[in-house]
């Protein structure tokens, strides 16, 4: 009799695995190139530069702005001053309205030309508005290096405006 030879049939999933095995990236392989980027990330980073840009500078202006008008209409509508306070070191600007601030960036240069007496009173680093509209007046210039902004209040009407400056020539 002649004698059969029984093979193993190859299954479905043996043959998978032996081509699975082929080609393709291996669990270690993948984890081994992301812990290579993660570091060339970290290290490489910080030496990229992070300035404001001039937009995110025009939000600076438009929000200090927009934090003295509301410190303004808050005077008028209350009756009472109301005083915003203009930390140059700290480089903040607080409401005395409310409990908004605006946070100045270090690559930011922040100037101030405030009073040193407002209402016969010393005027501590504040720009003060009286329940007229009026105020003692003042001055915040936020600049980087090729623009700056500055933003105005007129002693007389209370009257905020912003101001461009080229800083290029």
């Amino acid at each position: 009799m002649a004698s059969l030879l029984i093979s193993r049939p190859r299954t479905w999933s043996t043959r998978k695995m032996s081509r699975a095995s082929e080609r393709g990236f291996t669990l270690l392989e993948m984890v081994c190139v992301l812990a290579l980027i993660a570091m060339m990330a970290a290290v490489l980073l910080p030496l990229f530069p992070h300035h404001t840009t001039r937009s995110r500078l025009e939000g600076y202006v438009l929000q200090t702005a927009a934090l003295l008008k509301v410190d303004r209409d808050a005077a008028i509508r209350r009756g009472t001053g109301v005083a915003t306070l203009v930390d140059a070191g700290g480089r903040v600007i607080r409401s005395g309205a409310s409990a908004d601030m605006v946070r100045i960036p270090d690559d930011v240069r922040f100037e101030t030309v405030l009073p040193r007496t407002c209402n016969q009173r010393e005027a501590l680093s504040t720009i003060r508005f009286f329940a007229s509209g009026m105020s003692c007046g003042g001055a915040v210039t936020l600049a980087r290096e090729d623009v700056g902004y500055e933003v105005r209040v007129n002693w007389l009407t209370g009257r905020i405006d912003i101001v461009s400056r080229d800083l290029a020539n």
